[in-house]
């Protein structure tokens, strides 16, 4: 789904799955009100593969407001402070953002919906409640900064799972000593997937035709496409069904693999993994007709 600015990820699941009459819907990772962009959606079978898409990198569009630090990190919070940066560079940004690039710990910030103790951050900060929150590990891969202006930079981040936006915009407004917040942002990409395959719920109202709305369902293979893969005969495909690791020809000696089993077309199995004595593992299967 291309999702819309100015409601939530599960207000995108909810329509969508009245649209399809679908009974198992779930979304890869969700994205603030604010932000809009490439929001998979799994249905059925496809649901026990969510975790690779949550796991997988991830591709931002965000405009930073420089200059102006809010509660919530992002253009929803109220305005907690404001200075003037007049005297703020393209030079001194494009440097600021290198220290960002690579491995870098950040702290979520208490409107982010990590949950502690079961409650999302969100709720607890709207109720006045700070927690102490533990750094995360992540990795930002490459962030390129596409325009500034004297308030404004653009930048496109290619980062890992868990890497916050509001909190490098916050970050990096703190490093130019100045403040800053997210005031708008747009995912590019969500793994294998990129917003050029997205579909608007607009699109989605305006098919008369189930046929062709489940026409724009993609194979729930290509959640790993990116991955190895094995083809594995009847016969022991019939093993692997039963969660048995098997011997495979010519596969890969470490990592993960899709599965599919040899027929007039494949079929997808699931996935699994590659045990130290070669064999294949399986790991998470599709329910079988």
């Amino acid at each position: 789904m291309d999702k819309p600015a100015g409601i939530s990820s599960n207000d995108v699941v909810q329509q969508a799955k009245r649209l399809f009459g679908a009974q198992k819907v779930g979304h890869t990772g969700s994205l603030d009100p604010l932000a809009t962009g490439v929001l998979p959606l799994c249905f059925g079978e496809a649901t026990k593969f969510s975790q690779y898409l949550l796991d997988a990198d991830k591709t931002y569009w965000t405009r930073i407001r420089l200059g102006v630090s809010t509660e919530t990190g992002d253009a929803d919070g109220e305005v907690i402070a404001q200075v003037d940066v007049s005297a703020i560079s393209k030079t001194q940004a494009s440097e600021a953002l290198k220290t960002f690039v690579g491995e870098i710990e950040q702290i979520p910030s208490m409107y982010s919906a990590l949950k502690h103790q079961g409650q999302p951050l969100y709720k607890l900060a709207r109720q006045g409640i700070e927690v102490e929150r533990a750094p995360r590990t992540v990795t930002i891969y490459s962030a390129e900064l596409l325009q500034f202006s004297e308030a404004y930079i653009e930048l496109r981040v290619h980062c890992s799972k868990g890497t916050y936006i509001r909190s490098l915009a916050e970050d990096l407004g703190a490093a130019l000593g100045c403040g800053g917040h997210v005031s708008a942002l747009r995912r590019l990409a969500a793994g294998p997937y990129a917003e050029a395959q997205a579909v608007t719920l607009e699109q989605l109202r305006e098919f008369d035709d189930p046929q062709e709305m489940d026409a724009l369902l993609l194979p729930v293979a290509s959640a790993v496409g990116s991955w190895p893969s094995v083809r594995l005969h009847e016969d022991t495909a019939h093993y692997v069904r039963q969660g048995q690791p098997v011997q495979v020809a010519h596969a890969p000696t470490d990592g993960w693999v899709q599965i599919f089993e040899s027929a007039e077309e494949d079929r997808f199995l699931g996935v699994g993994e590659v045990l130290t004595d070669g064999r294949i593992a399986p790991r998470r299967l599709v329910a079988s007709d």
